[in-house]
């Protein structure tokens, strides 16, 4: 009894712990661009005397006492432009980490497909192992600059990381295991063009190579390398991506030789804002599979209330590949949380 009272504590406790940090990296981030705006508004009248220390105590100040309204006409830029822009004014600060893919939690996701629990079975010599179809899933994804400004200006690298969980945080049976775990590091080489192409702005081209693995061994072991190109294009509040990749051979046993039949070798994707929402679709391996084994993710980024850092998120996923461990296996999932940062 004691030892069960305990369990659903530490589950109650890791899942407001992430919350809570989430929240706290959204807030730091709100207030890193409030600071910056105030600080680039006010330098321009300030003293000639004026150091940047005081003109940063002054702005700390205007921002706790409500003196300073933040400046929200960024909100009007085209979508990837406005993030270039918010990339471009953080890039050289110290210890800050940059949004790349999006960040969310999704507190509930239902798989109406259930998940095999076939490998895990085999792994641990179990055939009682059972997975809930309603887990928790959640993603977090960061990047920081290597070099910039290069060749005059032309062209940047960045690295990334993203995770990707996928927690059974309501399988009381199991202990609340994380079923599945997703690491994605990841370099680049990204310019900004801007070609007009058919009333399109070619804003963002990127050039990298990737690793993405679940981290585990045995029978429960994916992983795949791939090189890629990453194309992006933008009108208005219209942003639309083209991803192509080339797997990289296996070096020693492939524990997964067939994972292009199923995820291909492109993402079309897409995002549209109106207003204050922002609504995201990505379509995989549909045309090449005759749409056998295509995939295809909608999701729904939405104020949420009046909370200033965070948004309400949905997203629905129907396809391959939602893990590395599912790659081969049909997900039909739909899950509701927030979101952090989203696509653009």
């Amino acid at each position: 009894m004691i030892r069960r009272i305990y369990r659903r504590y530490i589950r109650i406790i890791g899942k407001y712990t992430l919350i809570l940090t989430l929240s706290f990296l959204s807030a730091q981030m709100s207030t890193a661009t409030e600071l910056d705006d105030c600080m680039l508004q006010t330098m321009h009248n300030a003293e000639e005397t004026m150091t940047i220390g005081e003109l940063r105590l002054q702005c700390q100040k205007r921002i706790k006492d409500g003196s300073f309204v933040y400046n929200e006409k960024d909100d009007e830029l085209p979508l990837v432009e406005k993030r270039i822009r918010q990339d471009k004014e953080h890039i050289l600060q110290p210890f800050t980490l940059m949004a790349h893919k999006p960040t969310y939690v999704l507190l509930g996701s239902y798989n109406t497909n259930s998940y095999d629990p076939t490998p895990c079975r085999k792994q641990f010599n179990d055939p009682n192992i059972e997975f809930d179809d309603m887990e928790t899933k959640f993603q977090l994804s960061v990047k920081f600059p290597l070099l910039v400004n290069l060749a005059d200006n032309t062209f940047d690298i960045y690295a990334a990381y993203t995770n990707r969980s996928f927690w059974q945080v309501y399988n009381n049976t199991l202990s609340s295991p994380f079923r599945e775990t997703n690491h994605e590091p990841e370099i680049w080489l990204q310019f900004h063009p801007k070609w007009k192409i058919f009333g399109f702005t070619n804003i963002w081209n990127s050039f990298g190579v990737s690793h993405q693995s679940n981290g585990r061994g045995g029978v429960l072991s994916r992983s795949w390398n791939r090189i890629y190109g990453w194309f992006t294009f933008e009108r208005g509040h219209l942003a639309m991506s083209f991803k192509p990749w080339y797997r990289l051979p296996a070096n020693g046993n492939d524990d997964n030789p067939d994972i292009t039949e199923y995820l291909g070798h492109y993402e079309l994707s897409a995002s549209y804002k109106y207003g204050k929402h922002v609504f995201s679709i990505m379509s995989r391996n549909n045309i090449e599979s005759n749409f056998h084994r295509g995939t295809i993710e909608l999701s729904w980024s939405f104020p949420l209330y009046h909370w200033p850092y965070l948004r309400g998120y949905v997203q629905y996923f129907n396809g391959y590949g939602e893990s590395l461990i599912d790659y081969n296996h049909r997900s039909n999932s739909l899950g509701i949380g927030f979101s952090l940062t989203d696509w653009l």
